[in-house]
């Protein structure tokens, strides 16, 4: 008897795709689960050729419909409880192709006797979607069901708390693992440092990383972006040293690299940045783009716009990213000018602009009161560049308004802004207030602030100065009353200085560094040296209600000033001095810094919450405009 040749069916499916067309059918091929006999061949071989053959079918498919039809046929024949071929079907559906996790879900269901890896599937499908407690919950249900969980599982479960900031689900998860003796295993404890981390426990990741059996490049990376998450900057750029010493001998990576250079711009240590530098060109990450723009960024932070140019002129392609870190660059250490010549040229290179190269625009306005040009700017970007503006638009637009005195402009734009307005657009106003005296309209702007919950003790500390601006120490008393009734404590002000890698932090009136003495005693020799050159404390600057000459003591030691004088106590002469503070930095303050660059010969670079201030030979670049 002739061998009867392999024969594949052909499934049809009707399915609705418009009124005018309500269907419409397709046709794909599907082998037989079971074809006539073949003498030939084995039966096994020939079912192992259909099974492959099926597996090659899902992986091919990418339209929903096709999908429908390989699952009436697994239904039919049974072959949905093939674990390898459910398993496949279930991941292409879940996680690479339509993504429809009710499909995916209702499919799982059919399964009678899912394994855990079916379960991970699913946890893993939710991690990455819009119900990531969908996926904790699966996790819970795998352990009911008394489906053994793995590794696996528990990653993907964690990845779920994560995306939810769920502190103790993570923490239900991290007791399972210890329960079930996975402790040792290090990419499960790396993902559950990165829970912590997200979750704001810096102390338990750390502990976690001190658990682990071994520590990959990956693991630092994580303790790093911890620590960076956490506000404990200078531990992560301890770290750099720490993996590669003897006894961890783990090499960073570009990873690491990105990271340093983020904590080195955010405590303007830039030492640190030039060395991470050397470390990326030494190690051949010098061409990744991601890493130029970082630099480029870092550099900027720093004050230090010469090398953030040499690093963005040698770059081979420069991308929308590039373009746009020069240019907020060049806005926040007072080059307005160049700015908006860059962003011309990054026209005439065909290079598109992007919503941060407005905001990087827009603010080199601000910073220098170009009124027209920012107005010109705001308005071509929706216009010729199809760019809505956003709240970071409008909070440059507002700035820019308020800092050029324009304050009723500035508060009608925030009326009929068509974004949602937040507190920061407020706050910002408030200290266009501040700068202007304008009182009236500082107790509306606080107003707003108060209906929309978001007030804060610097809200009431620029309120106070807008108060003993003007005078009217009863209103300085009643704020200050109602401060102290709420426990509404204003963050004190601080300023740091790195030299030789060290981080050195100072707050008003500190006593707390080693040198203290020599400082003070400097600080004293500096006041005199200025006076001699005619500089004058700025009284107005104290807010509290004291005779002349007490405000002139009491803004003697103020924390950039003791910052300054560590700096020129500590380095030799004509050192450029490179100070950060959180907070703006007060016209006394200023004025001191634009005096010692003169008297003492030295370029003084203070960057502040909002900018950088370039101080030499007695002038400022922001002229006197902040």
């Amino acid at each position: 008897m002739a061998a009867i040749p392999h024969r594949r069916s052909l499934t049809t499916v009707a399915f609705y795709t418009s009124q005018q067309h309500p269907l419409k059918t397709t046709t794909i091929p599907i082998p037989q689960n079971h074809p006539q006999p073949n003498h030939t061949k084995p039966i096994s071989d020939t079912r192992t050729q259909t099974h492959e053959q099926l597996l090659s079918l899902i992986k091919s498919c990418t339209k929903n419909t096709h999908f429908l039809q390989i699952h009436a046929h697994l239904v039919r024949t049974n072959l949905l409880q093939d674990p390898t071929i459910s398993l496949n079907f279930l991941s292409r559906v879940a996680l690479f192709t339509t993504r429809d996790l009710n499909y995916s879900r209702h499919f799982f269901t059919q399964i009678s006797n899912p394994l855990a890896s079916h379960y991970n599937t699913m946890i893993r499908a939710y991690s990455i979607s819009n119900s990531p407690l969908e996926g904790f919950y699966m996790y819970r249900e795998m352990k009911r069901q008394g489906v053994r969980v793995n590794p696996v599982s528990s990653s993907f479960a964690i990845k779920s708390c994560i995306k939810v900031s769920s502190l103790l689900g993570g923490v239900q998860v991290h007791a399972r693992i210890l329960r079930d003796g996975h402790q040792s295993d290090s990419l499960l404890l790396t993902t559950l440092m990165d829970f912590y981390s997200c979750c704001e426990r810096c102390d338990e990741a750390c502990k976690v990383f001190d658990e682990m059996p071994e520590r990959d490049t990956v693991a630092w990376n994580v303790l790093i972006s911890s620590c960076l998450r956490n506000n404990r900057t200078r531990d992560a750029l301890g770290l750099f040293d720490i993996m590669q010493s003897e006894s961890n001998r783990c090499e960073p990576d570009d990873v690491t690299c990105l990271l340093l250079l983020q904590a080195c711009a955010h405590l303007n240590a830039l030492e640190f940045g030039e060395r991470i530098h050397g470390y990326i060109d030494e190690h051949g990450y010098g061409d990744a783009d991601n890493l130029c723009n970082s630099l480029i960024a870092m550099y900027s932070r720093c004050g230090c716009l010469d090398k953030a140019y040499e690093v963005f002129k040698g770059m081979r392609n420069k991308n929308v990213v590039s373009w746009s870190a020069m240019i907020s660059g060049l806005a926040m250490n007072g080059h307005g000018r160049e700015a908006i010549e860059a962003f011309w040229e990054m026209q005439k290179m065909g290079v598109p602009p992007d919503d941060q190269t407005f905001t990087g625009v827009l603010s080199a306005c601000s910073h220098c009161g170009l009124v027209d040009e920012g107005m010109m700017f705001f308005d071509c970007m929706s216009k010729e560049f199809g760019i809505k503006p956003n709240v970071h638009h409008y909070g440059c637009m507002v700035d820019l308004l308020g800092r050029a005195g324009l304050l009723d402009q500035a508060y009608q734009l925030i009326l009929s802004m068509e974004v949602k307005q937040d507190s920061t657009m407020w706050r910002t106003l408030l200290g266009a207030c501040r700068i202007h005296g304008h009182v009236t309209l500082g107790e509306r702007v606080i107003g707003h602030l108060i209906e929309l919950k978001a007030q804060e003790a610097g809200d009431y500390a620029l309120l106070l100065n807008i108060y003993s601006s003007a005078g009217n120490w009863e209103k300085v008393l009643e704020v200050r009353k109602f401060m102290k009734e709420k426990a509404i404590q204003t963050t004190p002000g601080c300023s740091t200085i790195v030299l030789n890698g060290v981080v050195h932090e100072f707050i008003v009136d500190d006593v707390s560094h080693p040198r203290k003495d020599e400082i003070y005693a400097m600080l004293v020799e500096i006041n005199q040296q200025l006076k001699i050159a005619g500089y004058v404390a700025e009284i107005s600057s104290e807010l509290h209600n004291l005779c002349a000459e007490d405000k002139g003591n009491a803004l003697s030691y103020h924390s950039e000033k003791l910052a300054i004088a560590f700096g020129v106590l500590a380095t030799p002469p004509g050192t450029t001095i490179r100070v950060a503070k959180n907070l703006r930095t007060c016209v006394d303050c200023h004025n001191f810094a634009k005096f010692l660059s003169g008297v003492y010969n030295r370029v003084v670079i203070v960057r502040d919450r909002a900018r950088f201030h370039h101080f030499k030979e007695g002038r400022c670049s922001c002229n006197d405009y902040w």
